[in-house]
């Protein structure tokens, strides 16, 4: 695991800061005018996800791992585990569900998702921009209740409770954005 000098590190890279695995999100290096070179790092904690700012001197140089993403299919979920399996070499990876506490009501089986190894080891699962999910439990709707934009709370396949127009029914399948649980449409 090589140290590389901050005008070596670049965007996607995985790096240890304070111990902790980060996604660089941006590594800019500025020059102020009658000032000393430094670099500006966003980054993203692997383990708990929030964003870190980071002001380095040019000189600095941080661990970077090896890191490589690949495009999985969920088979099944067992025992706090959600394994994972590649549909080309039909090799199985288990990814633990502390990991990906956050994202789980996301997770549908039979869809695949870009999981992020570092080392060899699953440390994250990127979501698409929008999921595809089975409504399981809608009320009617409610007569009457039709001026504006009425919405209402359905429960999804995975447990998820979303809102969505009245016009929505159990059976149906319909897209969710997985940033805001927003819905999209029908699918």
């Amino acid at each position: 695991m090589p140290n590389t000098t901050v005008n070596n590190i670049r965007k996607k890279n995985v790096i240890r800061y304070n111990g902790d695995l980060c996604l660089v999100l941006e590594c800019l290096v500025r020059t102020p005018p009658n000032n000393a070179s430094y670099c500006q790092m966003e980054l993203r904690s692997l383990s708990s996800g929030r964003v870190i700012p980071v002001r380095t001197n040019i000189g600095a140089s941080f661990e970077t791992l090896e890191n490589n993403v690949k495009r999985l299919e969920l088979s099944y979920e067992a025992d706090g585990n959600f394994v994972f399996m590649d549909t080309s070499t039909f090799e199985e990876n288990t990814v633990p569900r502390s990991i990906i506490e956050d994202i789980v009501g996301f997770l549908v089986p039979g869809q695949s998702y870009d999981i992020m190894f570092v080392d060899g080891k699953p440390v994250t699962v990127n979501l698409p921009g929008a999921v595809e999910m089975k409504v399981v439990d809608a009320p009617p709707a409610i007569k009457g209740d039709t001026s504006g934009n009425v919405l209402k709370p359905v429960t999804l396949e995975t447990g998820l409770i979303v809102n969505v127009p009245l016009f929505i029914k159990a059976g149906e399948s319909i897209r969710i954005n997985t940033e805001d649980k927003s819905y999209l449409g029908r699918a």
